[in-house]
């Protein structure tokens, strides 16, 4: 009586081996990344060599041409200096706060859950509420004005000065994103080894000393993709300023992703728009790559 042979894994598999169930996962994943990533870039790169006057087709073919003239208007020059300023002032600003606050609601303290909670809390907030809630505090009757009359100083005007309104949205935006960064910074807190502490205060190092020398080197990783990351997500800061100021008064507020909106939307340039994208893109990827190296660099 002869017995069937057990059918191998190959077998069972088919002439194609594991492929059907290499697509099956990996397919939506593909798919989605050409859609929404890849294609939508070689479209705007596309975009940006051809003109299309108020949106409509067909178009004409300007190569570089879109670049050169992009490059001398006075609005776009102006976009990216604001752009560059914001990104000065907001990136270490964000990070310094939510660094400070990541270290003291790392402590035991009483209450501290629900005060990681309260500067979380604006995280769960869309960044259009967000923008509508200081829209008011920002009102020249509003309650930031009224804290200061109660000490006999005069009002500020906020989004209507030129030499205030960016700060304006950097306080806007701090208030945003300052948990979010917080929360990952606490991350890394936990990990930290309590050992090295007791070891560094044994040898007589302070509370600065600590900080400086334990804390900060292990949150090397975390304080890495903290900045990468704050650095790309102010670059496309978008809802606040064109909800608050719609970059203005006189511009002062203008950065790129509020150009690229008014260009495509407004004046219906969507050549124009396209090569201010790959700009922003190109900007975004040159930060990011210097970033790493620096970062890198300071490792070894």
């Amino acid at each position: 009586m002869t017995t069937a042979t057990p059918r191998t894994a190959v077998g069972r598999r088919g002439r194609f081996g594991d492929w059907p169930i290499a697509v099956t996962f990996l397919g939506p994943a593909v798919l989605a990344a050409v859609l929404l990533r890849l294609w939508p870039a070689a479209r705007a790169v596309w975009d940006s060599l051809r003109s299309t006057p108020f949106g409509l087709v067909p178009t004409t073919w300007v190569g570089l041409d879109q670049y050169r003239w992009l490059f001398t208007d006075p609005a776009f020059l102006n976009s990216l200096k604001v752009t560059a300023l914001f990104g000065i002032v907001v990136n270490p600003l964000q990070i310094a706060v939510a660094l400070a606050l990541a270290v003291l609601f790392n402590e035991r303290i009483r209450g501290v859950g629900l005060m990681r909670t309260l500067v979380f809390l604006p995280v769960a907030i869309p960044q259009s509420v967000s923008a509508v809630i200081w829209a008011v505090a920002f009102r020249p009757d509003g309650p930031l004005n009224g804290v200061l009359a109660l000490f006999g100083l005069g009002g500020l005007r906020y989004l209507t000065s030129p030499g205030q309104a960016l700060a304006s949205i950097v306080v806007v935006v701090s208030w945003i994103g300052v948990g979010y960064w917080m929360m990952f910074l606490i991350a890394g807190l936990k990990e930290i080894d309590p050992n090295l502490y007791d070891a560094a205060a044994l040898d007589g190092a302070g509370r600065w000393a600590r900080f400086r020398y334990v804390t900060v080197p292990q949150l090397r990783r975390q304080l890495a993709f903290v900045l990468v990351a704050d650095t790309v997500s102010n670059l496309l800061l978008f809802a606040p300023v064109q909800i608050l100021t719609k970059g203005g008064p006189d511009g002062s507020t203008d950065v790129l992703m509020n150009d690229i909106f008014e260009r495509a939307y407004t004046e219906a340039d969507v050549g124009a728009a396209a090569a201010a994208t790959v700009v922003l893109t190109a900007v975004a990827l040159a930060i990011v790559v210097v970033q790493f190296r620096l970062l890198s660099s300071g490792k070894d």
